[in-house]
Formats: C-alpha cells, sequence, structure tokens
C-alpha cells in the first residue's frame, strides 16, 4: 500500500481550491467531473508520483441518488484536507484484511482514467473518516503523469487522532506519513517553491 494523492474539501469547488492556492501559493490545475457521485475536482501535482486535489459537490450535476465519496453531503464550514487516499494492487483482499465500514468496490471513471475506489455505504471511513480511502488504478495511466510539476513536494502527512495508535497499527509503516495522538485531523507539511508550508 501506498499514499497516492490528498483530498480538500469545501462547500465549493471555488473555495477548496482557493485555500490549497492561498495555503501553498501555487495555482491548481483544472481536473474534471465524476460522475458516479455528482462532484468534480481540480488537481496540482506533486513531486514522487503525488498529488492533491480539491474536490466538491458539483451543483450542475444531477442527484447521484447515492451517498457520495469524503462524506461530501455531509461537509460544512471552511474549507479543509479531509481525506488522504492509499493505492493497493489488489482492492478486494486489502478490503479483506482492514477493519469493517472502508467500504465496497466501485468501478470509476474520469476521461481516460479508470479506477476501483472503496467507498462506505455511509460515505464516512472508519476512525472518525481519518482511516485511508483505499484506490486500485486501472491500467497504467495516473493523474500525477498528466499533472505539470508545481514544484511542490509533500515533505510529511500527519494523521492525527484519539485512537492514532490503533490507526497506525492496522496499517503498518507508510511513505510520507506520520501518526499523532490528539482531536482527529489532517495535517500536512509541503516543500513549496516559497519554503515550507502547511496544509491543513
Amino acid at each position: 500500500m501506498l499514499l497516492d494523492h490528498l483530498a480538500v474539501a469545501g462547500e465549493t469547488l471555488e473555495a477548496a481550491s482557493a485555500h490549497i492556492e492561498q495555503a501553498l501559493g501555487v495555482r491548481l490545475q483544472d481536473g474534471g467531473r465524476h460522475e458516479t457521485f455528482g462532484t468534480y475536482n481540480r488537481l496540482l501535482g506533486l513531486r514522487d508520483g503525488l498529488y492533491l486535489e480539491a474536490i466538491a459537490i458539483d451543483p450542475e450535476a444531477p442527484n447521484p441518488q447515492r451517498t457520495r465519496w469524503f462524506d461530501l453531503d455531509r461537509f460544512e464550514g471552511s474549507p479543509r484536507l479531509t481525506n488522504w487516499i492509499c493505492r493497493v494492487e489488489d482492492i478486494e483482499a486489502s478490503l479483506g484484511v482492514f477493519p469493517d465500514g472502508v467500504g465496497q468496490p466501485i468501478d470509476l471513471f474520469r476521461g481516460a482514467l479508470r479506477w476501483r475506489m472503496a467507498v462506505p455505504p455511509n460515505g464516512r471511513l472508519p476512525f472518525d473518516n481519518l482511516f485511508p480511502a483505499l484506490i486500485e488504478w486501472q491500467g497504467d495511466l495516473h493523474p500525477a503523469q498528466m499533472l505539470r510539476d508545481s514544484g511542490c513536494r509533500l515533505r510529511r502527512l500527519i494523521v492525527c487522532h484519539p485512537d492514532a495508535i490503533e490507526l497506525a497499527k492496522g496499517l503498518g509503516a507508510l511513505d510520507h506519513v506520520a501518526f499523532d495522538s490528539g482531536p482527529a485531523a489532517l495535517r500536512a507539511e509541503i516543500e513549496t517553491p516559497h519554503g515550507l508550508r502547511v496544509l491543513e
């Protein structure tokens, strides 16, 4: 399992995008729409094959008639870093060893991209939504390959949770990821052309 990308949610895509751009001092690229969940995104390429996405409910999309991923149906307040997504080789096998509530695989697409993602029926992941979402990319194409170099690199993602020890124990060692006991939150330390910045 590898860290794949990070997600910043907002009540609007403009708010989520502005939150990232103001924190890091760089511009995002257009992403696209996710018809299955009625959401859309903008993206920022990070080094080491990682990327960052701003995501929100698409007000022009029809109701998906299902709970949206990343708990977006219940999102409110200021935009913030809400989710981290890990890439797995076999999503079915991974779901067999992780706790209940991580979700069931759903086949998804956006343009030429194809992937499977585990989405909980209620949209909310275990550990107060701080368990990583699981993704299995189909084929060789990955969003990070399609994004320009922003000059940004993730130094460290800090996953804070009252049960951080239990959360970490179930996941094992992950590059770029550290765990800390405290109120549930995510914090990313990112090296940018303007120096080290923190995204929360």
